[in-house]
């Protein structure tokens, strides 16, 4: 089966859907699958071209028995409302003589990959051009979630897009998504619910254990063996609503054993570290490397996860994969009824969002109860092994793109016997 999927994130990005793009192409192509991919210098989460790459020059690479075309794109030191949507129409323009290209290879399935949205309408058109069927995975809904954390504003301009968006979206042959309630949305938005397929991120939970050594983690940033530590890891980005970390951090200022970490890069990193400023016990740390992820969870006693009020329903956190997965408990913030908040739940403890004093409350609980955070912890390994195990997920992706692709064989070769 040929595959080309069309998308602006990939590896080398450690976080975020770049990641799981790039290990959904390499799980596939170990498979036996031919699988190309169109996409953009890696930029995240830091928001700047990584050292190696240009932002203004077409490239090939070959990554782990995948070929990777990138086409430029505008990046933004600051992105927000009007330069994010230029930074993604940049790329939307400049990759459609790439995407062109790798079409002409008459690949099975192309599967555009949302954000960006602005990238779909090309993709649907030379899918019809060359024959292939089109698929759109919804990572994030870029739009709504724009409109509700204040980034885009106006009643008559939402209207306008969410027409836009609705008539789109119904074109693909496939639709998928990273949560039921997500979903259930897709639905909504006119997807024929046959057409529609969760497809929800993965970990690999045989790499990922709770007896992983994150010793040498805590060593490194000194804090003592015996601490009690509390983990952010992830992009540091606007939708995290990252401010309630530091007010966290300053409510449990007096808990001599609690200290907190906070690992990953972003726009917000610098204004989170100002408003940690003179608090001993917070340590930065930047993204660190795959090989290295596991210990840096297991460092964790309490994984800390905090969502803006209205984004919980739009986007599944990536990062939660992997905090299951180190069965450990999750304190995060979001509204009772979404479906983040069934999660944690059964695993952690749930506080209304961007509440620093309920999230505090909750940190300090954990903090005090051993037994508790073991039997959340355990709770959490067993859903990541049992929902979350990527040869789980990805083998039933590739059993929907199989049918997907017979299913447009016999479409071609009936229109070619008519």
């Amino acid at each position: 089966m040929k595959i080309l999927i069309y998308g602006i994130n990939y590896a080398p990005e450690l976080t975020g859907i770049g990641k799981y793009s790039a290990e959904m192409a390499e799980w596939l192509a170990a498979r036996g699958h031919s699988v190309s991919v169109v996409t953009a210098p890696p930029y995240y989460p830091q928001w700047r071209v990584h050292d190696g790459y240009r932002a203004g020059r077409y490239a090939r690479e070959e990554r782990a028995g995948v070929s990777v075309r990138r086409a430029p794109l505008w990046v933004p030191a600051r992105p927000g409302g009007a330069k994010r949507l230029l930074h993604l129409a940049s790329f939307a323009l400049s990759s459609l003589p790439s995407l062109l290209r790798a079409a002409v290879a008459r690949p099975d399935v192309i599967l555009v990959v949302e954000p960006a949205l602005f990238c779909a309408p090309a993709a649907w058109l030379a899918a019809r051009m060359c024959g292939a069927r089109a698929w759109l995975h919804v990572q994030d809904y870029e739009v709504d979630a724009a409109f509700e954390l204040g980034l885009l504003k106006g009643a008559w301009l939402r209207r306008a897009v969410a027409r836009a968006e609705r008539w789109l979206m119904r074109r693909f042959d496939r639709v998928s998504t990273i949560s039921e309630r997500m979903l259930a949305l897709a639905v909504d938005k006119g997807v024929e619910p046959a057409r529609a397929v969760l497809l929800p991120n993965w970990i690999d939970a045989h790499a990922i254990t709770p007896d992983l050594d994150g010793g040498a983690c805590r060593a490194q940033l000194g804090i003592p063996a015996d601490a009690i530590v509390a983990l952010y890891s992830g992009n540091m980005g606007g939708k995290q609503g990252l401010q309630i970390l530091a007010d966290v951090a300053r409510l449990l200022d007096g808990e001599a054993r609690l200290w907190f970490v906070f690992c990953g890069q972003g726009p917000e990193r610098a204004a989170l570290q100002a408003r940690c400023a003179g608090l001993a016990r917070v340590r930065f740390l930047d993204l660190q490397p795959a090989e290295r992820l596991g210990a840096l969870l297991c460092m964790a006693d309490i994984h800390l996860l905090p969502q803006r009020a209205g984004a919980a329903d739009l986007v599944m956190p990536s990062k939660l994969t992997g905090m299951l997965a180190s069965g450990r408990p999750v304190v995060c913030g979001a509204a009772p009824g979404t479906e983040l908040a069934g999660v944690i739940t059964r695993c952690g403890l749930l506080t209304p969002p961007e509440d620093a004093a309920a999230m505090a409350e909750a940190v300090l609980r954990l903090a005090q109860d051993g037994a508790a955070r073991a039997a959340l912890g355990q709770a959490a390994r067993r859903h990541a092994l049992a929902h979350l195990h990527v040869d789980a997920v990805l083998g039933a992706a590739e059993r929907e793109l199989t049918a997907l692709a017979v299913q447009g064989r016999t479409q071609a070769s009936r229109a070619r016997d008519a």
